[in-house]
């Protein structure tokens, strides 16, 4: 973005990027100052950029947590979407080197044909990286951007990516998963194994949940996956009385969107794993006693 003008010979300018970018000034054709002064600050044009800042930053957010979404949610993604939002940053750099895989009229991932994604055009479609280490191009109607816990063979994916020197802008291969235990007493004691996180105020567990971007509601903390056609919710009680009493955490439970029981059985990978996660990170944020540290 160029200089504007300001008042009594001084310009200003938005530096960097949407997260971490500022205004600076200068007078006109000068250096950069390192401060920006009052007046100058005060000015119309100075507070249009601090908004446009501002903005960026809001529009930078909103774009990772739309691609995180689709990672989550498994929903197949118009390719001409993709092709339509990629010349702008703030999508472009969370859609950076993910993987994605075709999607079939029927609805079905052909995960053989799936690459790292490089580049979208119009014209030419899906620029990507196949797991052979070829640059080709795909030209789906859509693909979806796979959860880690379906990817088969993940460590070997994350080694390939290291050799390739990719980075992904979204964490989509080291994204931390939980596959679902295939016996019901091992299942059962995974849904325990998180439960029992003791913290000093029950605000702080709160504030915990709501950092790691999960909602609290009715009490328990809340994690919404949308897989096999429907929704499943992930839930951890963390307690709905005092906010300055203590509070422990309970057991993972999964329900249905109307708040139905579900049978472990019928938990998909992802939302096993997204709720494992998110009772991992309440956990992890424990206050921790003499026996424990």
């Amino acid at each position: 973005m160029g200089w504007l003008s300001a008042v009594d010979g001084y310009e200003v300018a938005l530096v960097g990027g949407p997260i971490g970018g500022r205004v600076t000034s200068r007078r006109v054709g000068g250096r950069p100052l390192k401060t920006v002064p009052k007046a100058v600050r005060d000015h119309d044009a100075t507070q249009g950029l601090i908004q446009t800042q501002e903005w960026l930053a809001r529009h930078d957010l909103a774009c990772r947590a739309e691609v995180e979404k689709w990672l989550i949610r498994s929903l197949p993604v118009p390719v001409a979407a993709l092709t339509a939002v990629w010349p702008d940053p703030s999508w472009r750099a969370p859609l950076a080197d993910v993987i994605v895989a075709p999607v079939d009229d029927d609805g079905t991932w052909q995960l053989d044909d799936a690459g790292f994604l490089r580049d979208a055009d119009p014209a030419r479609g899906l620029g990507v990286v196949n797991l052979d280490g070829d640059s080709v191009w795909l030209t789906p109607r859509r693909v979806a951007v796979p959860h880690p816990v379906m990817l088969e063979e993940l460590d070997d994916l994350r080694e390939f990516a290291t050799e390739l020197g990719l980075s992904q802008g979204t964490p989509q291969l080291h994204r931390e998963v939980w596959a679902k235990p295939a016996g019901k007493d091992a299942r059962e004691a995974e849904l325990a194994r998180y439960s029992g996180a003791k913290y000093e105020e029950l605000r702080h567990l709160s504030a915990r949940a709501s950092n790691h971007g999960y909602k609290v509601r009715g009490g328990s903390a809340v994690c919404q996956v949308w897989e096999r056609g429907g929704q499943t919710v992930a839930s951890v009680w963390i307690g709905d009385y005092d906010p300055w009493s203590e509070a422990e955490t309970g057991q993972l439970e999964f329900t249905t969107s109307a708040g139905g029981a579900l049978k472990l059985d019928d938990v998909g990978p992802v939302a096993w794993s997204e709720g494992m996660r998110m009772a991992a990170a309440l956990y992890a944020g424990r206050s921790m006693t003499e026996e424990q540290s």
